[in-house]
Parts: C-alpha cells; sequence; structure tokens
C-alpha cells in the first residue's frame, strides 16, 4: 500500500458542517471512505494555519489515491490535495537509479 498525506482547507459551507457535526462525526466520515477504498488511517488532525485538516493514511495504489481526491473535491465541502509519501527506503531506490539531467546554463 502506498502512504499519502492529506492536507484541506475547508470550504465556508465546509466549516459550516464542521461546526454542526463535530470533528468526531467528520473524523469517522474520513476513516470510512478511506477504509472503504481498501485504505486504513492512521491519524486524523484538526489544526489553524495553512491547513485545516491532516490526514495520514495508506491507501492501495495512486489511482484510487486519485480517485478519492477526486470525489471529495468535486463535493464541494473541502479544497484537499493529497501528497504521496516515501519510505526511505524507496528513497535509497531512487538515489540509485541511473539518471542524466544538464541544468540550465546561466
Amino acid at each position: 500500500m502506498a502512504k499519502f498525506l492529506v492536507t484541506a482547507i475547508y470550504t465556508v459551507p465546509g466549516m459550516a458542517g464542521l461546526a454542526k457535526e463535530g470533528g468526531t462525526a467528520r473524523a469517522e466520515v474520513i476513516e470510512a471512505l478511506i477504509e472503504n477504498a481498501g485504505g486504513q488511517v492512521e491519524a486524523v488532525y484538526y489544526a489553524f494555519g495553512q491547513f485545516d485538516l491532516y490526514v495520514l493514511c495508506e491507501v492501495p495504489d495512486n489511482v484510487t489515491a486519485a480517485a478519492l481526491g477526486i470525489a471529495v473535491r468535486a463535493a464541494g465541502g473541502v479544497d484537499a490535495r493529497i501528497v504521496p509519501l516515501l519510505t526511505t527506503t524507496e528513497i535509497d531506490a531512487a538515489v540509485r537509479l541511473p539518471v542524466t539531467y544538464q541544468p540550465p546554463a546561466a
């Protein structure tokens, strides 16, 4: 399974829904959404600052993550972004791949 960090900013209607339903109820909706897609939630955090919500989760693959992102953003309650997370082992493998790159000339 692939790990992702979801960041979200509530829209005005989404924040009104959160105020009405509460954080626990909305977290349960998030967990059900991800679990029904074959994934699992590691953590759900509410915050103030740049983002209103952080979700750390695993889903089967990028296609599943994209499907979840499309469904959530299309509903209009949050502006969510999904960030793929890489393990140290994956980064170790990436730095060992032969890549040729020429930076722009100054």
